[in-house]
């Protein structure tokens, strides 16, 4: 698919999911087994009281899929999918770690940082270009944003 039809994609969702007190995390097109796939991930915005519940996946599928049918800009037979990025969500940016400040979280990074690469503990405070942990022995520690590989809730 080429950009100029994701971000129509995007713009499409943009002006829409906020009406259902929804926003995008995430919208791929790929080829999957036999097949294109146009994955739309969605969440709650922050501050938002509920969930990502199968009757909101079900309603912003139902409105996407109507919009392309009409605009018809997806040439090729493709699957829609739309769901939420789970509890045990990625961690992307410093946003997404400060809106998850208290919780734990798996890290991964590039570089060993004091000897290990993997770390399990409470995200204790998002700051100066990087993160706290809280590990679980108790020790805190920090790791640059740009030393973090991937990140993800833990439970």
């Amino acid at each position: 698919m080429s950009e100029p039809v994701l971000a129509i994609i995007r713009r499409y969702l943009d002006d829409v999911l906020p009406e259902m007190g929804l926003e995008l995390f995430d919208l791929q097109f790929r080829r999957d087994g036999k097949g294109q796939i146009l994955r739309v991930t969605i969440d709650i915005p922050q501050g938002g009281d509920t969930g990502v519940t199968l009757e909101k996946c079900s309603a912003v599928s139902r409105a996407l899929g109507q919009y392309l049918d009409v605009e018809d800009c997806i040439p090729e037979a493709y699957s829609l999918e739309v769901s939420s990025p789970g509890l045990d969500r990625p961690l992307r940016n410093p946003a997404e770690f400060e809106r998850y400040v208290g919780k734990m979280c798996k890290v991964r990074t590039h570089y060993p940082v004091d000897g290990d690469k993997v770390f399990v503990g409470e995200i204790k405070a998002v700051e100066d270009g990087g993160i706290t942990l809280e590990l679980e022995t108790g020790r805190a520690l920090r790791i640059e944003h740009e030393n973090i590989n991937k990140a993800r809730l833990w439970f």
